[in-house]
């Protein structure tokens, strides 16, 4: 399967897409370039299909994927417990499809294409 490398070592691209996945859980909505948050949208589909899962084991699959210690100010959940009691909640009876990308213009100073990945 291809991926896009963006320009990063292996290492630093799972780092990365970690860190976006743990912050599209907990905002919802997150701003990036159109080319992260395409790559990101099929990282996010997969966990939130773990979340739909919800016994353990997938709890433990998400869990060594994103970042746990970032919790979300309003509720106070961790990442990995709003994904399995909130967001795979929302999406039991979807098959799929739980993101999409909004194309937003290029970025001032470097003309990067940006975008913005939610929920849908």
């Amino acid at each position: 399967m291809a991926y896009a490398k963006l320009g990063r070592d292996s290492s630093a691209r799972k780092a990365l897409f970690r860190d976006l996945a743990t912050d599209l859980i907990i905002n919802e909505r997150i701003e990036t370039t159109h080319s992260k948050a395409k790559e990101l949208r099929s990282i996010v589909e997969k966990l939130v299909t773990l979340g739909k899962r919800g016994d353990l084991h997938a709890r433990r699959q998400a869990a060594a994927f994103v970042r746990n210690e970032i919790a979300d100010e309003e509720t106070g959940k961790k990442a990995v417990q709003k994904l399995f009691e909130d967001i795979a909640k929302r999406y039991d009876e979807r098959q799929g499809g739980y993101t999409r990308v909004l194309k937003l213009g290029p970025r001032r100073g470097d003309n990067a294409e940006m975008a913005i990945i939610e929920f849908v």
